[in-house]
């Protein structure tokens, strides 16, 4: 069997693009606009 190479860790996750993290730019809270108004059921990971 092949190793996984890519192991994704929940921590690292939410401090790189968490809903927080997002809520801290101008850009962020756009996105996290532009994703409510879709629709979205996950606004940010």
């Amino acid at each position: 069997m092949t190793k996984r190479t890519l192991e994704g860790t929940s921590r690292k996750r939410k401090r790189v693009s968490g809903f927080r993290v997002r809520m801290r730019t101008h850009t962020g809270r756009r996105l996290i606009r532009t994703r409510r108004k879709r629709g979205r059921a996950r606004l940010a990971v």
